[in-house]
C-alpha cells in the first residue's frame, strides 16, 4: 500500500470472526487478534450464550444475528461491515481457538509481498501429522470438487485484499461458504496462494457439527453452485449420456422384437427410464442456461 507521494502507508487490517456459542474461547481469540489488526469484527450468529457480550466487552465490533442462520450468512455480514469500514485487508478466522492469531502477520505479509488477492492458511503444508485422519481424508475429497491446486480448501483462516473483498459476496448460508469463495475467486481471476499455519485440535469444547453432516453440507453447496455456474455441462452431459444409453436399449428392444415378435419388459423399462431421465436433465440444462443468461445480461 502506498500513498500519492509514494510513501508506503500501513494497510487498515480488519479481523472478521464468525461465532456461534463460543463463550469459552472468544475472549482469547479477540484479545490475541487485536494485537495484530486494527479492528476486530465478530458476527454473533444467534448464540444462546455470552459470546457476543464477551466480544463486545473486549473491544470487538459485534454484529448480532437474532437466530443462527449459518457460517455463510455470518461471513456475508462480516464482509459487508468490513467494506463499510473501508478495510484494506480482511483476515478471517474461526472463533473456536483452533486458529492461532499469531499467524496473522505471516498471512498479511504474504499477501502484500507476493502481490496476490487471497492468502489461504493451510493446515496441510507442514502439520499434517497433527490433523485427525478423518479431517485430512475429508478435505482431500472436497478438494476434488473445489480446487485441486489448493491443499486446504476448507480452511477458514484466510486473508483477502481490498479488490477481492469488493468482488466477493458470499451467497451460501452454511459451511460451504469457504468453498464457494474459492470457486468464485478462481472464476474472477483472483490470485490465490497458500502459506502454512499451525492448528490446535485439542480445543476443549463440544462439537456443534457432526463431521459427516459438515462434509455433506459442503458437498451439496459446491454441487448447487456448480450446477448454476455451468448448467449445460452439469446437467447436459449426464442428460446426453442417459439418452445415448436409452438409444442403445431401444435398439436392443427393437432387435428382440424383430426376432421374437415379443418385448423384453426389463430392457424396455430401462430404455424408457433412461429416456425420461435424459429428457429431464436436458430440459433442466436448457432452462437454467436461458434463465442465467438473461439474469447476467440484466446485471
Amino acid at each position: 500500500m502506498s500513498g500519492g507521494s509514494g510513501v508506503k502507508v500501513k494497510p487498515f487490517v480488519v479481523a472478521c470472526i464468525p461465532a456461534f456459542n463460543e463463550e469459552r474461547s472468544i475472549a482469547r481469540v479477540v484479545l490475541e487478534a487485536r494485537r495484530y489488526v486494527d479492528r476486530v469484527i465478530v458476527c454473533d450468529d444467534g448464540s444462546t450464550d455470552m459470546t457476543g457480550e464477551i466480544a463486545e466487552a473486549l473491544g470487538a465490533l459485534v454484529i448480532k444475528h437474532e437466530r443462527n442462520i449459518g457460517k455463510g450468512a455470518a461471513m456475508r455480514s462480516l464482509f459487508k461491515k468490513a467494506r463499510e469500514l473501508d478495510a484494506d485487508v480482511v483476515v478471517t478466522l474461526d472463533a473456536d481457538g483452533q486458529h492461532d492469531p499469531k499467524d496473522i502477520p505471516k498471512l498479511v505479509n504474504a499477501l502484500i509481498k507476493e502481490g496476490v488477492n487471497i492468502v489461504v492458511g493451510s493446515r496441510f503444508i507442514n502439520s499434517v501429522d497433527e490433523i485427525p485422519s478423518y479431517r485430512a481424508f475429508g478435505n482431500k475429497m472436497l478438494n476434488l470438487f473445489t480446487d485441486k491446486k489448493v491443499t486446504d480448501t476448507q480452511s477458514g483462516f484466510r486473508v483477502y485484499d481490498k479488490k477481492s473483498l469488493e468482488m466477493l459476496n458470499p451467497a451460501e448460508m452454511g459451511m460451504g461458504v469457504d468453498s464457494e469463495l474459492l470457486i468464485k475467486a478462481r472464476d474472477l481471476g483472483l490470485k490465490i496462494i497458500e502459506v502454512p499455519i499451525s492448528v490446535n485440535y485439542k480445543v476443549e469444547r463440544p462439537s456443534k457439527l457432526n463431521p459427516l453432516y459438515h462434509g455433506l453440507d459442503v458437498v451439496l453447496s459446491i454441487v448447487k453452485y456448480l450446477s448454476t455456474r455451468r448448467p449445460l455441462i452439469f446437467y447436459g452431459i449426464p442428460g446426453l449420456s442417459a439418452l445415448i444409453i436409452a438409444l442403445f436399449f431401444w435398439l436392443w428392444t427393437f432387435k428382440i422384437f424383430t426376432v421374437t415378435r415379443g418385448i423384453n419388459t426389463n430392457i424396455a423399462l430401462i430404455a424408457l427410464g433412461a429416456t425420461l431421465v435424459g429428457l429431464m436433465l436436458m430440459t433442466t440444462a436448457i432452462i437454467l442456461w436461458v434463465l442465467i443468461s438473461v439474469l447476467r445480461e440484466r446485471l
